[in-house]
């Protein structure tokens, strides 16, 4: 038996009928039509579907849609604004750090909440926030990369 759901998503409420099953994922996708999130495996190995609920980095195909209710909830299309990227999609851009792409949606959630918590993360910081996400063109070198450029650009405080 479906039931309503308020989710706020990268600022914007929406009210969404759902069962009970569904997943996070599966709901951002088929419902909310916010198709940056991918499903990798759909058993939380890939780290694919990231997404940041109340400021932690989440596996959206672990995650039923129900058990979001009323959070925060930040996919990667609500890290630009406008037209405008991020400066960490910018840096991914710049470092080459996307290559096929599959990745890149779950890898920027993830580097995104360890910025957020962590503004000047070390090399093994950095590698232990974005070890939960896949690359599968082995990418890793210039995806540590760019968020260390991020890290090192951010006004120490």
């Amino acid at each position: 038996m479906k039931q309503i759901v308020e989710l706020t998503v990268n600022g914007e409420p929406y009210e969404v009928a759902v069962d009970p099953h569904r997943t996070l994922l599966e709901v951002l996708r088929e419902e909310i039509g916010l198709t940056g999130s991918k499903e990798g495996c759909g058993l939380g190995s890939c780290g694919a579907c990231t997404v940041i609920i109340e400021g932690k980095a989440v596996l959206a195909c672990l995650t039923l849609a129900l058990t979001v209710r009323g959070k925060e909830i930040r996919t990667v299309e609500g890290l630009a604004k406008g037209q405008e990227f991020s400066v960490l999609q910018k840096a991914f851009i710049e470092h080459g750090a996307i290559q096929c792409g599959f990745c890149t949606p779950g890898m920027l959630m993830s580097a995104t909440a360890l910025l957020s918590k962590n503004p000047h993360p070390n090399n093994d910081e950095i590698k232990k926030a974005i070890s939960g996400n896949l690359c599968r063109c082995t990418g890793y070198a210039k995806i540590v990369e760019a968020i260390r450029s991020v890290a090192d650009n951010i006004q120490k405080t």
